[in-house]
């Protein structure tokens, strides 16, 4: 027996008897692991917010509020305390000099978090923690961080390898920050403040069942970082006698990319799937690409996760097509497609919870209540969908049940029903209004059906078996 399925093994049997004890915990899905389950039964993430690190929001009990009236039920969830709106605290106490100290923490972000923590799971709404960031440690953001040399009474820069400035996007890996475990540099003075950190982040987290763990923000950094802080945060959770669901956040676009294996290739360490970059490609790649990690995960499938959607005509990204309308094209191509999750992400670069987004959730709950989507199989290469041009129409189904079809914009296309004898009943989904068009026509199986929208915007049809 190899390593890898001797580690990947003693972690299930650990996990299982934990989990036969607490089988209420939002997990994979036990009729199909490419979704969640939440109290026993299935349940799929949608959502939208103004902000990252949403526990910071001042209004937040009536933003969760909108959030559950449009039918969504996720948020994403940065640690972050950069500046960004003015109204963000930083995590660490703080002497009447200015400086912080790393070994005290700021009661009043820890109590936004467990308020976060707590109207979420009154709500029912799923939170998907980042504990890392790599943008808060860098540029202007590191000037003002507490773990900055210069702004605590802990540690110097000689000391602690840790440079008073690191201008550079992030992306470029120059910061030290991220190297601190002992497979890389192994900071013996700054990896236990960071240690302590995750550990009061833990120290709440681990006491709800319906929060999911992402390492970091879109890094492309070493994935030994990633691998001792899964490792350190399973372990804490063996601990308190839980089992958690966590992953990794890659920065590359092209999810069919090497540096994407580091997650689809250690389920021991990852138990889902997060591929929110792929939001940056448009149109037919989208779809493509989020099909081939579908069919790469086979296998050993696990819930994948789209918790930001990239788009908005505000960004300075229309000429890439990451527009207001790619945005809501990738909302729809997330569900039809098998995604355990879709969220828009925040503006400016997302759609956040606006009126523009608010429609495609209230519709995508509305098409979740009248489809199963936990049974479905989205049509990886549209072969059922004939006529059909570039990102017309995206098609999943469960064969000889339900059909169901998604437009980005106005379009026809012929639904092959060939193997199909029996009559089906089809209904018009008008996305735009959260509203369902009449109560259906019926069509007959054994041929072609031809699906034309009834006007411009984003629709979907769902046709139903009769009986």
């Amino acid at each position: 027996m190899n390593y890898r399925l001797f580690l990947l093994l003693s972690i299930l049997v650990t996990e299982a008897s934990a989990m036969s004890a607490d089988s209420t915990r939002i997990q994979p899905y036990s009729a199909n692991p490419r979704y969640w389950q939440y109290q026993g039964q299935p349940v799929v993430l949608l959502g939208g917010t103004e902000a990252d690190n949403c526990f910071q929001i001042p209004d937040l009990k009536a933003h969760l509020d909108l959030l559950v009236a449009v039918g969504g039920n996720y948020v994403r969830n940065t640690m972050s305390d950069r500046l960004d709106h003015g109204y963000e605290i930083k995590a660490f106490g703080q002497n009447a000099d200015g400086l912080y100290d790393l070994d005290t923490f700021n009661d009043a972000y820890w109590q936004k978090f467990s308020d976060m923590l707590r109207w979420t799971a009154e709500r029912q709404i799923f939170v998907q923690i980042e504990l890392w960031d790599r943008f808060d440690h860098s540029r202007e953001y590191w000037d003002i961080d507490p773990f900055n040399p210069k702004n605590n009474v802990n540690y110097t820069h000689e000391a602690s390898n840790l440079a008073a400035e690191y201008p550079d996007h992030p992306g470029r890996n120059q910061q030290p920050f991220f190297y601190t475990v002992p497979a890389l540099q192994n900071n013996e003075l700054v990896l236990p403040y960071q240690r302590a950190f995750i550990d009061k982040v833990l120290s709440y987290a681990l006491n709800y069942d319906h929060v999911l763990y992402c390492i970091d923000n879109e890094t492309n950094g070493d994935p030994a970082w990633a691998q001792y802080w899964a490792k350190h945060v399973r372990a804490r959770a063996r601990e308190k006698g839980v089992v958690i669901e966590l992953t990794e956040m890659w920065d590359q676009w092209d999810v069919r990319k090497e540096e994407h294996r580091s997650t689809f290739d250690h389920p021991e360490l990852y138990s889902f799937i997060d591929i929110s970059q792929n939001s940056w490609q448009t149109g037919q790649t989208n779809w493509d690409n989020a099909q081939w990690v579908r069919q790469y995960i086979a296998a050993q499938p696990r819930p994948t996760n789209s918790t930001k959607i990239y788009g908005a005509d505000t960004h300075g990204s229309p000429e890439r097509g990451v527009t207001n309308e790619h945005a809501q094209q990738t909302f729809w191509r997330n569900i039809v497609g098998g995604f355990a999750s879709s969220r828009f992400h925040r503006p400016p670069s997302g759609l956040g919870l606006s009126k523009l987004s608010q429609p495609h959730i209230q519709s995508a709950r509305l098409f979740a209540e009248a489809f199963d989507l936990f049974r479905a199989e989205p049509d990886a290469a549209s072969s059922l969908l004939k006529s059909r041009t570039e990102n017309e129409a995206f098609l999943t189904h469960i064969e000889g049940e339900h059909y169901a079809v998604y437009f980005p914009a106005s379009g026809a296309v012929e639904l092959d029903l060939s193997n199909e004898k029996a009559a089906f009943l089809m209904r018009w989904l008008d996305i735009g209004t959260s509203s369902w068009q009449g109560e259906g026509t019926r069509v007959e199986g054994g041929g072609l059906v031809n699906l034309t929208t009834p006007g411009e915007g984003h629709w979907l049809v769902l046709l139903q078996r009769v009986d």
